[in-house]
């Protein structure tokens, strides 16, 4: 396989797998330092893909595995303090104090994203910041479709809760 064949085949891809990519290890440059291995392997492996009918669902499962290997690592475990999701903007509202305040509540949401498991915690990001549909979380997780939705409703209601716990807390 040729350069021109190559970036035909695989380079139309490069947004989704850098969102898979993302939403799996949860920080950019991660994503981007994967997404660039994964190429790599796949210009090296080049002459073997001529036969590849589906060059999509062969990149984002060789890109899952990659990253799946990178979360197993132990270089996961030094960088569990920082925060996973990228800056959330908090449009200017009526008040400088509800502002403060909606910056507030995105913080604590972030934080208890990060406390789900490992497996809800990817399902969540893939379905509600990278707006995957089911059948592509199944094919990036390995996960059956009830698996998926079982995740994601457990992970919802478990922030949901604690937002509802914060509220009384705070006598809204």
């Amino acid at each position: 396989m040729d350069v021109e064949v190559f970036k035909r085949r695989f380079l139309p891809f490069h947004p989704k797998l850098y969102r898979v990519a993302y939403a799996l290890v949860g920080d950019r440059a991660d994503a981007e330092d994967l997404l660039q291995e994964a190429y790599a392997r796949l210009w090296n492996r080049r002459d073997e893909l001529e036969d590849v009918r589906n060059p999509e669902a062969f990149a984002v499962t060789l890109l899952r595995n990659l990253c799946l290997d990178f979360l197993r690592s132990a270089e996961v475990s030094r960088r569990q303090g920082r925060e996973s999701l990228e800056e959330v903007s908090v449009e200017a509202a009526s008040s400088p104090e509800r502002e403060l305040e909606a910056r507030e509540e995105v913080r604590y949401v972030r934080a208890l994203i990060e406390r789900l498991p490992e497996k809800q915690r990817q399902v969540l990001r893939l379905r509600g910041v990278e707006d995957c549909s089911f059948e592509e979380i199944e094919r990036i997780t390995g996960l059956s479709a009830s698996n998926v939705r079982t995740l994601l409703s457990r992970a919802r209601k478990w922030i949901r809760e604690r937002l509802e716990n914060k509220s009384i807390g705070y006598g809204r």
